[in-house]
């Protein structure tokens, strides 16, 4: 029996990534229980208040209850709890903290959030980050804050906006903030991560869909919050390719012409 599509149902988005059956499967049993639960905790208070209402009978009952079906219900609910965290959200967090993917295919990328919006930087055709730090943040030029020293960074380059990425590749993102606490939110990739200040966090994912979602701050993070939009866009490996390449190439010539010796004017 398929559980998860009560998900849908309530209104979540459509899971897109290759982990995200397992978290949906999760939820769906989470949803069904708290049915279960709130209809017949629903049910019992409605006995409760037409046995005990106070036409019925005007003596306090000093003794409660004297059976033993609620311990029997609240252990239940114990071990439903422990099923939930045993079986389906420790092995999931194990696998998405320690099975980082290390195939040559792997996408790895920075998000940088700010307020109010987010900046997506990407490695050029050697498939390398450059170093960073918060300190090299400038507005105008280096909106990211990453080393212009650093050989991997000569054609990494950044888009505003929106985080593109190619259909069926794994993709690591370093995620951080330049201020306050931000949520790089992903729904449709089961996927979130707090951007806090000073802390360099990551997350992965593989995504199995195309298609274009917005990308949310989950975090309350001042009066610009609700505008803390961008778009995720996921494509074909081939469009990615050709789009990458022509970032990468645009960004090498825009260094290259910023490293030029100047030449004395006549």
């Amino acid at each position: 029996m398929n559980l998860s599509w009560i998900n849908e149902f309530i209104g979540q988005t459509p899971n897109a990534s290759e982990h995200g059956g397992l978290v949906d499967h999760m939820l769906g049993f989470v949803h069904w229980f708290m049915i279960v639960l709130g209809v017949g905790w629903s049910i019992f208070l409605a006995i409760a208040f037409y046995r005990f209402r106070q036409k019925k009978t005007d003596r306090a009952d000093y003794h409660g209850v004297r059976g033993h079906a609620t311990t029997h219900i609240e252990i239940g609910v114990v071990i439903v709890e422990a099923i939930l965290l045993l079986g389906f959200a420790f092995p999931l967090w194990s696998r998405q903290a320690d099975e980082y993917p290390t195939s040559p295919d792997t996408i790895r990328m920075r998000a940088l959030g700010e307020k109010f919006l987010w900046n997506f930087q990407y490695p050029g055709d050697d498939m390398m980050l450059s170093t960073w730090d918060m300190r090299n943040v400038n507005g105008a030029t280096n909106t990211t804050g990453k080393d212009l020293h650093d050989p991997n960074g000569k054609d990494d380059f950044v888009n505003p906006g929106t985080m593109k990425l190619p259909v069926g590749r794994p993709v690591i993102v370093d995620v951080a903030s330049k201020d306050v606490i931000h949520n790089l939110a992903l729904v449709p990739m089961r996927a979130a991560q707090d951007a806090t200040p000073g802390v360099k966090s990551h997350m992965w994912f593989k995504p199995t869909k195309t298609g274009s979602w917005d990308i949310i701050c989950g975090q309350l993070c001042g009066p610009g919050h609700a505008q803390m939009k961008a778009i995720l866009e996921v494509v074909d490996a081939k469009e990615y390719d050709d789009w990458a390449k022509e970032q990468a190439a645009s960004a090498l010539k825009k260094t290259t012409e910023a490293n030029a010796p100047k030449t004395a004017a006549n």
